[in-house]
């Protein structure tokens, strides 16, 4: 039986492939599990510093719920939202390397990751209310804080997709590339970012995501907390001492 979540390392940078290339990687009851469970492995291991989630083949990243499980009472989700991914608060860095379509529960996938590198001819959409439906794994809470409030109605609204170059102006994307280059693409962003302190990454994703949803005084309050004590850690001494000595640092993440 084929894996339907493939895995690889790449240094300190961790490969996720959906592959269930042949139903445009929809996500089903078992691949959810695995991709829940994948990443509770890898927010606890500390020799993996960025992730980087993709789709096998290049039609399409994600096609949303798979229809045929659903209708065997299969729903994709685990206690960390569909896919086992759109609830879940994981702090390290997530590029999501999309490698054609994503719609619906594709898309929700897409905005649960932190930077996207799309392939030239990916579309985007939650096409939802033409199926009667919402959007309901975080379109609809997260669109709108990635894009344009306007725009982000237009999509959910008409249910209609816009491709890859409306997506990099709107900033939805990171990068856009050919086809035959988007993972490796994003796996050079992931390693450009495994080559700075991973405790520092980490907290100023968190600070970043965090201020979002606070006012000035708590953000100022949020980071200055936050600065005093990543200046107490290993490696803040580590990049300093590096930088006068002129060598490359040896993160510890502590």
């Amino acid at each position: 039986m084929t894996e339907e979540l493939l895995r690889e390392r790449r240094g300190h940078v961790e490969l996720l492939t959906l592959n269930r290339p042949e139903s445009r990687n929809a996500m089903n009851r078992s691949t959810a599990i695995s991709l829940s469970s994948a990443l509770d492995e890898i927010e606890t291991d500390d020799d993996v510093w960025v992730v980087v989630l993709t789709g096998a083949g290049d039609k399409a990243f994600c096609a949303g719920m798979d229809l045929k499980g659903f209708a065997r009472g299969e729903f994709p989700a685990t206690d960390k939202g569909f896919g086992g991914m759109t609830q879940r608060d994981f702090p390290k860095p997530l590029i999501a390397a999309v490698n054609g379509s994503a719609l619906a529960g594709g898309l929700e996938l897409m905005l649960s990751c932190d930077m996207v590198v799309a392939a030239d001819h990916a579309k985007f959409g939650i096409p939802e209310a033409a199926r009667g439906l919402i959007a309901g794994a975080g379109g609809l809470i997260r669109l709108p804080k990635r894009i344009p409030i306007a725009v982000a109605y237009e999509l959910a609204l008409t249910a209609e997709p816009i491709d890859a170059q409306r997506a990099y102006e709107l900033g939805l994307v990171n990068r856009v590339v050919p086809s035959s280059d988007v993972v490796d693409a994003a796996m050079d962003l992931a390693a450009r970012i495994a080559k700075n302190a991973p405790l520092a990454v980490r907290m100023s994703k968190s600070i970043m995501k965090q201020a979002m949803e606070l006012n000035e005084a708590d953000s100022w309050t949020l980071n200055n907390a936050a600065f005093g004590e990543i200046g107490r850690s290993s490696d803040a001494m580590e990049g300093a001492v590096a930088f006068a000595e002129k060598r490359a640092p040896n993160w510890q993440g502590k």
